[in-house]
């Protein structure tokens, strides 16, 4: 009997594999483009918001859609936290939840979440069938197909409809205006996060322009809330709410002391602007739907301690990618069972997909307070060498740390980014932000990431290694940026052509001493290039298992992809 009920269960198992990857390959259909910057080309003569109003009418969401009680949140930094936040709180306040957010990580399911958790796989193809059948039925040469992510959205609408969730708490894709998330009509309440200079080549190369696009979410007389903005995206904010008569309040960062002794669960300083961004809108919501007074009968929202449910959903939101911390798993089993003899080292990784000047700034003032709190730096031993005019550094790049049997501590870069990026602002704010609290990287590794524009995949699909043929030009133009802060001068084409044959970390490349690279010889000790990522994590891997002492502490960043593509190798 057992024997039949796991036969059957592994048979439904493989046939719900099947349909869910036969779904992926449609979605990927739906991809218009094959990387961010590129313009989508979409047939028809209808513009996208004019779309997205015709598709929800098609699956008959019209009702549907504007009696969803929803938070709708844009912004350039945070706004994927926030969303997070609202979620937890008021989940934690007893309402039955929704949540959309973009990009996901390793399953496209991560963008809709039904109370706290991803939608299951049988659900989501439920929902997914019945969008695709309708809209398949009755498109045209002037009404083609959505987009992926318009096509994401109306799915969103129809999955938090049908599941009759109490709230619904969406992240807006890029900008505002004219984002597919717009046909929201009237929210309960909106928010702007942190406001900077990213998707310029879409939303415009000035902060009032960015502001602008993302101002375009206020609905009239629909209270808006924002955090403290600089005066050029501020002034931009206050002008259209004042034009739409929309009630604009700053929320200003959440004072620690509200907490009340809990900790936020999201990391991070940053992440108290967000956490005070979510908690006003939160309060608001309840306020707004009749709520506040039915669960905080005796509580004044100006309180100094938070409701113990805002407490409990800031201190166990979870978002990943986002100042994620993932200790390798692989090596517990080495560590427990000692290699020849000892156990191994330790492998460390800090994964923040932060991509802007911005969010660059935040993620490395987190990874530096990450590792001093994990290797308490306050114990430095004397200084071997100077490297950066770092004391404590040895002539490696590494750190000594006296109060753990001489553990030898070294902070790499994991790094790639879209070629709309500017790593000559990117690495910059990185080096000396982490300069700025005693965090020096030992070494720069620049990859490929694995996924593609061109494909959705899920948490199952299979990990290419990676072609050793792969173009890797926007690679060794983010080393050559590299080198060019570590060393202060250019490197040449020629150098960086030199290493393309040796495009793969020597076993030695971990320990060889810095002082050594000689980038006009084509000998680069401080960064490389690889073609293959998994490779990649494997000879991070093989270094630790050879090397008790060492504890290599990655920091993963540049790229929610890139994010997305570790995670999901340090699953295998």
């Amino acid at each position: 009997m057992d024997s039949r009920v796991a036969i059957e269960e592994n048979s439904q198992d493989s046939r719900l594999s099947s349909a869910y990857d036969t779904a992926m390959e449609a979605l990927s259909s739906l991809i218009t483009r094959q990387k961010r910057g590129d313009r989508s080309q979409v047939g028809g003569k209808y513009g996208k918001l004019d779309r997205m109003l015709m598709y929800v009418k098609i699956l008959g969401l019209e009702d549907h859609l504007a009696n969803l009680k929803i938070i709708h949140v844009a912004g350039t930094k945070g706004k994927g936290s926030t969303c997070t936040f609202c979620e937890a709180i008021l989940r934690e306040c007893g309402f039955r939840t929704g949540l959309f957010t973009s990009p996901h990580l390793i399953d496209v399911r991560e963008r809709f979440r039904l109370d706290g958790l991803d939608i299951a796989e049988d659900k989501f193809l439920h929902y997914f069938w019945e969008c695709w059948n309708q809209l398949k039925e009755n498109v045209t040469d002037d009404l083609p197909m959505p987009p992926l992510f318009q096509f994401l959205t109306v799915l969103a609408f129809k999955i938090f409809s049908s599941e009759k969730i109490d709230v619904a708490v969406f992240e807006v894709g890029i900008g505002g205006s004219d984002d597919s998330t717009n046909v929201i009509k009237d929210p309960v309440v909106c928010g702007i996060s942190p406001l900077g200079m990213d998707h310029m080549e879409t939303l415009g190369d000035t902060l009032g322009l960015i502001a602008s696009h993302k101002a375009g979410i206020f609905k009239p007389q629909v209270p808006a809330f924002t955090v403290p903005q600089l005066s050029e995206a501020m002034n931009v904010l206050e002008e259209r709410a004042n034009g739409l008569m929309v009630p604009l309040e700053v929320a200003m960062p959440l004072d620690c002391k509200k907490l009340n002794g809990f900790k936020l669960s999201l990391s991070g300083h940053h992440q108290f602007t967000n956490a005070g961004l979510a908690v006003a809108l939160c309060k608001c919501w309840l306020q707004r739907t009749g709520n506040w007074e039915k669960l905080f009968q005796h509580a004044s929202p100006e309180e100094e301690i938070l409701p113990k449910a805002f407490l409990r959903g800031l201190s166990t939101a979870h978002l990943s990618g986002r100042a994620q911390i993932v200790h390798d798993s692989s090596l517990k089993s080495l560590n427990m069972s000692g290699v020849n003899g000892s156990s191994s080292g330790d492998l460390i990784f800090y994964l923040d997909g932060a991509h802007s000047p911005e969010s660059m700034e935040a993620c490395a003032s987190w990874f530096s307070t990450a590792v001093k709190e994990n290797n308490n730096t306050s114990l430095f031993s004397p200084s071997c060498s100077k490297f950066l005019t770092m004391e404590g550094v040895c002539g490696n790049g590494s750190t000594k740390l006296e109060n753990e049997s001489n553990k030898i501590f070294k902070q790499i870069l994991l790094f790639n980014c879209m070629d709309v990026r500017d790593p000559q602002i990117l690495f910059p704010t990185l080096v000396d932000t982490c300069a700025s609290s005693g965090t020096y990287f030992s070494k720069a590794i620049f990859v490929p990431s694995i996924s593609k524009y061109s494909k959705v995949t899920s948490a199952s699909s299979a990990v290419p290694l990676d072609s050793l043929s792969k173009d890797l030009t926007w690679q060794f133009n983010l080393q050559r940026a590299w080198e060019k802060i570590i060393h202060g001068k250019d490197v040449s084409n020629k150098s960086l052509q030199m290493n393309i044959a040796k495009s793969f970390p020597s076993r030695k490349f971990i320990h060889e001493d810095i002082s050594n690279c000689s980038p006009t010889d084509g000998h680069f000790a401080c960064s490389v290039v690889v073609s293959s990522l998994p490779l990649t994590i494997n000879w991070l891997r093989d270094s630790v298992k050879e090397n008790p002492s060492l504890r290599i502490q990655v920091l993963v960043t540049g790229s929610l992809h890139l994010v997305g593509d570790v995670l999901k190798l340090l699953r295998r």
